[in-house]
């Protein structure tokens, strides 16, 4: 049995030696990169944290002292040592999951897994334990130095330095990178600390002293080493900023050594005041094709060969994401008004070859969405046209900024929402089903949803043409559709993609549920209903032709991928009423609920958003009701099309 196979907890740890230790750390990364390498991941950075994990459970008793991860991808390891071992489904429905989860143990504190929260949670546990008597309990945050450019953190800073009298130790894992190299002012502080030449220069030439005396002195040196950082920061100024902040600061201590991380937590826990332990370690360690990797070092990845790092199978298409990069550099090219930002996530936004072929008009300001709205903001204001492109679900955290600072001053800022709708595996605090429900009550904005790639350049370059009102573009996660083509498109930019001359219900898709809309017509023209399928692309504000189009038919059906709630059929039914318009509608969208981790074809299921159930519903309702029959418009004959196979089970 592996010695990995023998920890069912974290107090297994503590019989183990500092050989066993380290031959268990050897275990785990050989562990990860077969595991995470099946099912896809955050490989990089879970392989960057091992030594540091197993120096936590050994000095801190979790779940008595809670630990809280800043973010959660780099709880892997910890899942591992807290008894966690199947990861045949990681990140499939059944399985673990790929951030913290509480249902899966009380080990788990903080699953929202949204940067730079860690310390305000810290914060929060640990006054509550000073105020409740628990004084035995110790509170511990995993902050990436990438959270560290948030502003939430500096914010928990200012307060926990307010009232010293808690056990709470703040662990920054220090690796240059978040999802790529960390920048700002805060990054060249720690890089500073790393590469000092005066710290650098006495740790080599004490480490060499150590080493000509052989194993018995290579040992001494790891035994001391946590207390020889605490001489060598005299010669440096490491301590100046947190000094400042009147939180005691112990390291830079390396992160990949078992020993020196023990004796620098523990001179942590039993400070009893806050305690910052700054931690260097090395991204995807281990793991050749990581460390090579200069993009991002293996941060998530999706099916892998585990001995060359090469992804398996192949996209059958292009990306949302690389669809967006292209055309932006093109538009970019042709108006010199058009810079980018981005909040830490260049390349998973695609901004990347923006950035590589105007590298003065893109700019990184670090897991900050808030900051880079209203920036954004201020560079309108200056005569330039920002897009801000980040995740959607990491738009919620900027709300306030859209509304006040861009939409009340109206400015031309585009926002590019990728990952919108439905993720899949990573589960309730990654999933962009939120933003069309929270931005569209915001005064002048305009958002649009296209449904494959055409529609995608086509609403980007409308959306820059724009310089009084914020504009959306959201899109999914995965392959784009490379076209749907429309029959026709009405004076106001509404796609009709399927039109019947009977007119029974009419289909409003949101987005990427146009090729479910085409589906569910074809079926319902299987039993006798007839349909339109339109796609508004601009779906904020709803289209005058949309109404019109809803005033013909005996029902409307919106089709979307978020938040049922507030969402798009929601202002489509007000908008109806508003102009007079009786037609029924049926709102079909997700749950106001977290949803868990699963495929995205297993969300839609269980919503009802497949055709074939959408199809069923719309059948009972129209075969079932008194709803006055269908009026085709006088003396149109429309055309009928159905680019997708009928299946006669609806």
């Amino acid at each position: 049995m592996s010695l990995l196979q023998r920890i069912s907890g974290p107090r297994d740890l503590d019989q183990l030696s500092l050989d066993e230790l380290e031959q268990l750390a050897a275990e785990i990364r050989e562990f990860l990169i077969t595991e995470v390498a099946k099912s896809g991941g955050h490989l990089g950075p879970n392989l960057g944290v091992v030594e540091t994990t197993i120096a936590l459970h050994r000095v801190f008793n979790s779940p008595n002292d809670p630990i809280v991860f800043d973010t959660g991808h780099q709880s892997y390891v910890h899942k591992l040592l807290t008894g966690r071992q199947d990861f045949s489904r990681l990140r499939l429905r059944g399985g673990l999951a790929g951030y913290p989860q509480r249902s899966e143990s009380p080990h788990d504190i903080v699953e929202s897994s949204h940067a730079s929260s860690s310390l305000s949670w810290a914060d929060g546990i640990s006054r509550a334990f000073a105020q409740t008597g628990q004084d035995d309990r110790y509170v511990v945050a995993v902050v990436g130095d990438g959270a560290l450019t948030g502003g939430m953190t500096w914010e928990a800073l200012n307060n926990i330095s307010d009232d010293n009298a808690r056990n709470l130790v703040i662990v920054v894992n220090d690796n240059g990178r978040s999802y790529a190299p960390t920048i700002g002012g805060m990054a060249r502080f720690l890089n500073g600390v790393r590469t000092q030449r005066t710290y650098r220069d006495l740790q080599r030439s004490s480490e060499k002293a150590f080493n000509r005396m052989g194993k018995a002195g290579r040992s001494l040196y790891r035994g001391v080493r946590g207390g020889m950082h605490g001489f060598l920061s005299r010669f440096t100024d490491n301590e100046s900023l947190y000094s400042n902040l009147d939180i005691k600061y112990v390291g830079p201590v390396d992160g990949h050594d078992i020993r020196a991380m023990e004796e620098a937590l523990k001179q942590a826990k039993h400070y009893g005041q806050p305690v910052i332990v700054h931690v260097i370690t090395e991204k995807g360690r281990g793991y050749e094709p990581a460390r090579l990797d200069e993009a991002d070092q293996f941060h998530a990845v999706g099916k892998i060969d585990p001995s060359s790092g090469l992804p398996i199978g192949s996209s059958q298409g292009q990306s949302w994401t690389s669809v967006f990069s292209d055309e932006i550099v093109s538009i970019a090219e042709q108006n010199k008004r058009v810079i980018g930002i981005t909040a830490a996530m260049l390349r998973p936004t695609g901004l990347h070859a923006f950035a590589e072929r105007f590298p003065d008009r893109v700019y990184d300001v670090g897991i900050a969405e808030q900051h880079a709205v209203t920036s954004a903001a201020g560079l309108a204001y200056g005569g330039l046209h920002p897009v801000v492109a980040m995740y959607a679900t990491f738009m919620n955290r900027a709300f306030d900024q859209v509304l006040m600072d861009v939409a009340l001053h109206k400015a031309g800022v585009t926002f590019v929402l990728d990952r919108a709708g439905v993720t899949g595996p990573d589960g309730p605090s990654h999933h962009g089903v939120w933003d069309l429900a929270i931005l569209q009550v915001v005064p002048g904005i305009r958002i649009a949803s296209p449904r494959d790639a055409v529609r995608l350049r086509e609403v980007l370059g409308e959306a820059v043409a724009v310089d009084n009102a914020p504009t959306v573009i959201r899109f999914p996660k995965g392959t784009a559709q490379a076209e749907l083509p429309a029959i026709r498109r009405t004076s106001d930019g509404v796609d009709v993609l399927h039109e019947d001359a009977k007119r029974d219900v009419l289909l409003v898709s949101v987005g990427s549920m146009a090729a479910v809309a085409l589906d569910v017509a074809a079926r319902l023209a299987d039993q006798g209903i007839g349909s339109t399928a339109i796609d508004p692309r601009w779906v904020v504000p709803v289209a005058d032709s949309v109404i019109e189009l809803a005033a013909q038919h005996r029902l409307v059906i919106s089709i979307e991928d978020g938040v049922r709630v507030g969402g798009i059929g929601t202002r489509i039914r007000q908008d109806l009423r508003r102009a007079g318009v009786d037609t029924a509608v049926t709102e079909l969208g997700l749950p106001d609920e977290f949803l868990d981790h699963a495929t995205r074809e297993e969300i839609l299921e269980d919503a009802g958003l497949t055709a074939q159930q959408i199809a069923r519903d719309v059948v009972a309702q129209v075969l079932g009701s008194k709803i006055p029959v269908a009026r085709p418009l006088p003396g149109e004959v429309p055309t009928t099309t159905a680019t997708i196979g009928i299946h006669k089970e609806a």
